[in-house]
């Protein structure tokens, strides 16, 4: 089966969990970056799609706020799958993710994640490293990607009947 994953990469963490989560499905699996490239899609090339963007400043990117509009009849047809990447935990990582992506895509996904993020500031433009150390008092790279719940999220789709 064909697998579609559509993410969003500002500084690298979203594609590097897009690498792992690549390595974990079964099947053929393309990714598209959104922020690198601007192709028209046909999901009817796939017989499911992933979406995948993260967090900054308490918003998901643009392009995949876009994307779910242009696309979101279909993908209320598709085996769907969506995930973000942020820093947060517990509830305000649920609430972000649930600001992120519509209720109806949400329940009609066959998998939701939350797989931990990233800071960093090494690869940040001076005013995100300003809004990083006020806010979160993080000046130095900070890693807390959560491998479990790529592999779990990856399990959950690998099970669709579609892959069986």
């Amino acid at each position: 089966m064909k697998s579609l994953i559509v993410y969003c990469s500002s500084h690298g963490t979203t594609e590097k969990v897009v690498g792992i989560l690549s390595e974990n499905l079964a099947g053929e699996v393309t990714s598209i970056d959104l922020k690198k490239e601007k192709s028209n899609l046909n999901l009817n090339d796939y017989d499911a799609v992933i979406i995948g963007g993260s967090i900054h400043a308490g918003m998901i990117q643009r392009r995949i706020k876009k994307f779910l509009q242009t696309y979101h009849d279909e993908l209320l047809e598709k085996e769907l799958g969506l995930f973000l990447v942020c820093m947060r935990e517990g509830e305000l990582a649920v609430e972000q993710f649930n600001h992120a992506y519509p209720q109806d895509l949400r329940k009609n996904s066959a998998a939701l994640g939350l797989f931990g993020g990233e800071f960093l500031v090494s690869k940040m433009n001076f005013f995100e490293r300003q809004v990083v150390k006020k806010v979160d008092g993080i000046t130095t790279d900070q890693s807390k990607i959560d491998l479990e719940a790529i592999k779990e999220f990856a399990s959950r789709f690998n099970h669709l009947k579609i892959f069986a």
